[in-house]
């Protein structure tokens, strides 16, 4: 399987990664900037691609979905 193949991933995780991918570009992102973000973001929250098998589950993380706009440094504080 070569690098960057996409044929172990369901179908639920190649939406969730066109629907990621459309919201950075929408904010102004490169659509190959986007495309790695968005997998990265799949990839972190699935834990990767699935594969068969019973018992190989995994809980999501849904927590790199959220993260957007929560770090900086002292100034984004600053308000509050």
């Amino acid at each position: 399987m070569p690098r960057g193949d996409k044929s172990s991933y369901t179908d639920k995780q190649k939406r969730q990664a066109k629907h990621i991918e459309e919201g950075y570009e929408h904010r102004g992102v490169k659509p190959k900037e986007a495309a790695s973000r968005a997998w990265a973001t799949v990839n972190k929250t699935t834990h990767g691609g699935k594969k068969s098998g019973s018992g190989r589950g995994r809980a999501e993380n849904h927590a790199p979905e959220r993260k957007g706009g929560r770090k900086g440094g002292i100034t984004s504080h600053a308000g509050n």
